[in-house]
């Protein structure tokens, strides 16, 4: 679906170089002095959205009843952070889950995980961009991460209760800026980055963040290929108007990888090196296209309209190989051949208007909006279950690749349109200098349709709800918040029964507690929170037919997070969490038993990472080291079962030389003793193994 875009992203990137040329051109003083006052003009006026996904308003974190953890640039890149996943590792209550062999980014926070379907919620700018079959997200062109845990339903509608990932995007700047990164890392790895951002004019800006990368793998036979380009405007069209695009490209080519296998239970008994499938499947590639549009304007101080506009092509499509059953000799592995061609389609908008005003001692902040979206998800899959005969089997311990499949049958033909729109209002009160209060409400309406050309059934549903959100917040001194917070939210899921029906929507309950420090010089700050979430109508594999999903009743977690950060000492950089999850199904059916653990959800996880900054002679240089703790984790995503994944521990070293301001070298080393562990877990036939040893070499280079 996605072929007729890229002829438009060449069209537009080529458009865009002679922008570099205009930019270069324009460094001359008089064009510098109005530089500088365009970037003040922009400070003020071009925010692209507002400061903070939790509320969409310029709201301090301190004044919010709800646990908030903001990734930044700077945090990342001394991490040497390049994806998503990678970064959500660094915040509390946050643990991988199966990633569909490779292909997407898949996590649970405090325990839930999202629709099955497609990889983790996310969203871009405010935007979901995570709906469809977008791959690994890449953090070129990321400004920050902003995790907002706890339900955020009263204010985007559809999500998980566990809480939200808004990812903030490089801006274009005024002021010409020329960034370059390259990097050699194991497993002959390479990747180069781009970031180029000036003045077009005296109100036009752009920016382009670019990306490719390429190596092999610690897996054998698998390499990969990812690029990612995402060119971007603002225009400054008056003193309180701003309009800015954003488009976001992005291709990986990697074959499918289910991992290893346990056998009866018992893992390591194969290197995790083995790779499984049939190096002659080739890639699986997956492409997106995503286009962003904002619009602002400011009527005066107090009163301002903000409005968007999304479209997201996406497509999946390739062969694999994956394991089916292990025969009684626990060495032949029976294996299944599959083909997608998976494809969707996202359109979003939105309007609000962002207000204050006074009644009697209260100040109001308020957001009133409106948004829709309607979304088209196409999938066509082929598949062959193993032969009598065992033809395509492979000996686990002595693999011989090259053996063929019998012809592939239609399994899956389905398309799933749904379209939503809502309405909702927040309102955040200062209620005086100690006490602040927030309140939401939204209204959401929901129709969905799903076809099943294989089975020529169609089926059709419409569903409503309302999602209210309230929460207060004490400041008994300086630097202290106590907040409590208690929402209610729902989610429509996707997708058809095995009988060809739809799933009825998530519901969920959620209440929080918690309370937030800040040092007085304000470079330290932590957040201690607890939660308890109930949800119904949960969707997880049907173990009959893992091409569907059933609902599997009531589930909850309850916990505890404690997030640091900052610069504890001068020039000592702390990153530090720590997350008890106790997330279990609490209504189970005759397919999950009551009581089971979340899979892939581990009770305890922790990681600590410092960095020391120092001198040598005029350069400037750093220091660091990362530990990182995950606890025992049930392995089986289909059925409730013995099955664990061990818990592991893993030590990360870093380090950076910068001779000048412009020029920085960095040798992180992950997983520095090697450590052989087990990240997430599908089934017993189907574990992700942890990466081992891995050095990389960064040269970041500023013209």
């Amino acid at each position: 679906m996605s072929h007729k875009f890229y002829p438009r992203l060449s069209i537009l990137v080529a458009a865009t170089c002679p922008l570099l040329a205009a930019a270069a051109d324009s460094n001359t003083a008089n064009d510098q002095a109005g530089s500088e006052v365009l970037i003040q003009s922009q400070r003020q006026n071009y925010r692209g959205i507002s400061a903070t996904g939790a509320t969409k308003t310029d709201a301090l974190l301190a004044d919010l009843p709800q646990s908030v953890r903001v990734l930044t640039a700077d945090l990342l890149k001394d991490n040497g952070v390049t994806s998503l996943n990678n970064a959500l590792d660094l915040t509390s209550g946050i643990a991988r889950q199966s990633n569909l062999g490779g292909l997407w980014d898949s996590y649970a926070m405090r325990g839930f995980t999202g629709d099955p379907n497609f990889g983790s919620d996310y969203m871009v700018n405010g935007f979901n961009s995570s709906r469809g079959y977008n791959g690994l997200r890449d953090t070129a062109n990321t400004q920050s991460i902003e995790v907002l845990k706890g339900p955020s339903s009263a204010l985007y509608g559809r999500g998980e209760p566990g809480g939200t990932v808004n990812i903030m995007t490089k801006k274009p700047r005024f002021k010409p800026g020329y960034d370059i990164d390259l990097s050699l890392a194991s497993h002959q790895t390479y990747r180069v980055a781009a970031d180029l951002t000036g003045p077009v004019s005296e109100n036009i800006a752009y920016r382009i963040n670019a990306a490719a990368e390429q190596g092999d793998s610690y897996r054998d036979t698998i390499s990969s290929k990812r690029s990612f380009v995402s060119p971007s405007l603002v225009w400054l069209i008056g003193e309180r108007t701003t309009l800015s695009y954003e488009l976001e490209a992005s291709e990986q080519k990697t074959p499918f990888d289910r991992g290893v296998l346990a056998i009866n239970g018992k893992l390591g008994l194969i290197p995790n090196s083995r790779f499984l499938g049939e190096p002659g499947d080739g890639p699986v590639t997956v492409k997106s296209l995503g286009h962003q549009v904002f619009i602002q304007h400011d009527f005066n101080q107090q009163w301002s309209l903000q409005s968007g506009l999304s479209y997201r092509d996406s497509e999946l499509r390739g062969f694999s190989t994956e394991a089916n059953n292990l025969l009684a000799d626990e060495r032949t592995l029976r294996r299944q051949r599959r083909y997608r061609d998976f494809s969707a389609t996202d359109r979003s908008a939105r309007v609000e208007l962002v207000g204050k005003f006074d009644t009697a001692a209260i100040r109001h902040n308020v957001l009133l909006g409106i948004d829709s979206y309607q979304f088209d998800d196409s999938r066509v899959q082929l598949r062959r279950n193993p032969s009598a005969t065992n033809a395509y089997a492979i000996d686990i311990y002595n693999p011989v690749y090259g053996k063929t499949a019998d012809p592939l049958a239609l399994s899956v033909n389905t398309l799933e349109n749904q379209k939503a729109r809502g309405l909702y209002l927040q309102d955040q009160l200062d209620l005086g200098p100690q006490w602040k209060a927030l309140f939401g409400l939204r209204s959401d309406h929901y129709d969905q349709t799903l076809t099943n050309y294989r089975a020529a059934v169609a089926t059709s549903q419409s569903l409503s709800a309302t999602s209210p959100r309230a929460g207060l917040v004490y400041q008994p001194m300086a630097g202290v918040s106590l907040y409590a917070s208690a929402a209610k939210g729902f989610r429509p899921n996707s997708g058809i029964s095995i009988s060809n029906t739809a799933f009825p929507a998530e519901e969920s309950r959620s209440y929080e507690v918690g309370v937030k420090f800040d040092t007085p010089d304000n470079k330290t700050s932590a957040t201690i929170a607890l939660y308890r979430i109930k949800k119904t109508n949960v969707l997880t594999t049907n173990p009959a037919n893992t091409d569907f999903s059933i609902a599997a009743g009531e589930v909850g977690s309850k916990g505890l997070e404690m997030d640091v950060a900052g610069d504890i000492m001068p020039n000592l950089r702390l990153s530090a969490a720590y997350a008890y999850t106790d997330a279990t199904v609490t209504k189970g059916d005759n397919t999950i038993v009551t009581g089971s653990r979340f899979p892939n959800v581990a009770k305890h996880s922790a990681n600590l990472i410092l960095s020391q900054l120092f001198s040598i002679g005029t350069a400037r240089a750093s220091l660091g080291a990362g530990i990182n703790y995950v606890g025992e984790r049930l392995g089986d995503v289909a059925v409730s079962s013995n099955f664990t994944l061990p818990a592991y521990t893993t030590v990360k070293l870093m380090s950076s030389y910068s001779p000048s301001k412009t020029t920085r070298l960095s040798l992180n080393v992950d997983n520095l003793f090697n450590k052989r562990y087990y990240a997430s877990s599908y089934s017993q036939l189907w574990v992700t193994p942890g990466t081992e040893r891995s050095v990389s070499l960064n040269l970041h280079q500023q013209f």
